[in-house]
């Protein structure tokens, strides 16, 4: 195996966990907390779903190990590993320990890393004492040096990174609306998570609010250039679903982006200019279960302006740019982003 194919399954494995515990609180603690004032209740759902959260760790750890096809007891293992490794919980000084957020997923995923490399290199060394040391060994020396070593260091670079893009993005939010968009737009079709990483980095405000445009363009925008390739249904889970799907298509033909990053451009630079903000967990959505668009909402934006940026200027701009690309400057065309599913 090589160190490409190595990252990748750490990535999907991650990918996945976000998804499987971030999804919950993004789709229903939006929506709830704007109903607060009408459905009370709807608290104690907020409640339920916070707390699905911060098992982000642990699912990353098992998630991970899946990918990698390890035994019951060394995907259990690479769990508490991840647990320990990414700073979700924290010493009570009145014993027991705190429990809050998500930990630090760049840590996780390291230290994830660290304890699949470690089962590895165990091997089948431990033979029938493995139910006794496995998890013992992958605890101490993975999540120990997950826990100690890297996670302050993680922790350091996370903090600056993310300060930097939202601190950046506040002063210049045109710019790094546009920036943020294209990144985003570039990266939801690619292996990369771009949920993972706006969580890992801590995006929030305007930056999350532009980087989750990026993706809300690259949704529109792949659904309508590809439009009479592909059936209604597929065309609409570009939306419903994940523009990811067209990954294939834009490594073999990376210039179908084009029309689909000067799209993300655009709609970034309208989402600065309008202030339009977001959360870490709502970053990389797009507009699937209305995550971004509620974000927006529930940070101060008023419903005609995210109705507008969210639905109106995306539809718009997809036309506006699958026409120029594909009739006034014909380098696309709808068959370079047709989608065949067995």
């Amino acid at each position: 195996m090589t160190a490409w194919e190595f990252t990748l399954k750490v990535l999907n494995g991650i990918s996945i966990a976000v998804v499987v515990a971030l999804v919950p609180q993004a789709l229903l603690g939006a929506l709830l907390t704007a109903l607060l004032p009408v459905f009370p209740f709807g608290a104690q759902i907020i409640t339920v779903v916070s707390m699905a959260t911060s098992t982000l760790p642990v699912l990353i750890g098992v998630l991970v190990a899946m990918q990698f096809k390890l035994t019951p007891i060394q995907t259990a293992a690479v769990g508490i590993a991840a647990m320990c490794g990414s700073g979700v919980a924290t010493v009570d000084p009145e014993g027991g320990f705190h429990l809050q957020g998500t930990g630090l997923v760049i840590n996780t995923g390291l230290t994830a890393a660290l304890a699949i490399g470690l089962i590895y290199l165990i091997g089948d060394r431990l033979k029938s004492y493995t139910i006794l040391l496995m998890s013992t060994l992958v605890t101490v020396i993975a999540g120990g040096i997950g826990w100690i070593v890297t996670y302050p260091l993680v922790k350091i670079f996370t903090e600056w990174l993310g300060g930097l893009i939202n601190g950046t993005t506040g002063l210049q939010p045109i710019l790094m609306g546009i920036v943020l968009a294209m990144i985003f737009a570039a990266l939801i079709v690619s292996p990369v998570s771009t949920v993972g990483l706006a969580t890992a980095i801590m995006m929030d405000g305007v930056a999350a609010g532009t980087a989750n445009l990026g993706v809300v363009a690259a949704g529109f925008g792949l659904m309508v250039a590809g439009w009479k390739a592909n059936n209604f249904s597929t065309a609409i889970l570009h939306l419903l679903g994940s523009p990811k799907m067209q990954m294939a298509n834009a490594f073999k033909r990376p210039v179908m982006m084009i029309p689909i990053l000067a799209h993300a451009a655009v709609l970034g630079a309208i989402g600065g200019a309008a202030g339009i903000a977001g959360t870490p967990i709502s970053a990389g959505f797009g507009i699937t279960g209305a995550v971004g668009p509620l974000a927006a909402y529930n940070t101060g934006s008023p419903l005609a302006t995210v109705l507008l940026i969210f639905l109106v200027a995306p539809t718009a701009l997809s036309l506006l740019f699958t026409f120029i690309f594909q009739k006034l400057l014909p380098i696309t065309s709808p068959k370079d982003y047709a989608l065949e599913f067995d």
